[in-house]
């Protein structure tokens, strides 16, 4: 069993059926022995990027990622902290938090985002 947790563009590939999500995070993803989570983080930067017109993307993404069956993870005040203490080598603030809590809940990120390996997490490339 793997622990993931989606990256917000990974998401919206696997929502939309995009071809950019690569085969064997399509199975990793699928794969019901497997945990998958989102982040609130994620629903957060959707629906900001949805209001200011840059993105379009599903309503009701909360029903959207139960009905996926995937975990909602929220924010907790401990990984506010931790976001606030990585080190500088990526301020996308959605993505810090992400890295955050796959470091405090022991979570494999599923992007294509090479950056966030930097963090000393692991990573599945998206696109493969």
């Amino acid at each position: 069993m793997r622990r993931l947790l989606l990256d917000t563009h990974t998401l919206l590939w696997w929502l939309a059926d995009d071809p950019q999500l690569g085969e064997r995070a399509r199975i990793l993803i699928a794969d019901g022995g497997n945990e998958v989570y989102v982040s609130a983080a994620s629903a957060w930067e959707i629906s900001i990027k949805k209001a200011l017109g840059k993105l379009k993307a599903p309503d009701d993404l909360d029903s959207i990622v139960q009905d996926e069956g995937f975990g909602r993870l929220e924010i907790t005040f401990f990984h506010g902290e931790k976001a606030g203490q990585l080190p500088l080598l990526h301020r996308d603030p959605f993505d810090r938090m992400l890295i955050a809590q796959a470091q405090a809940e022991g979570l494999d990120i599923v992007t294509s985002n090479a950056m966030l390996g930097e963090y000393g997490l692991k990573t599945i490339k998206a696109s493969q």
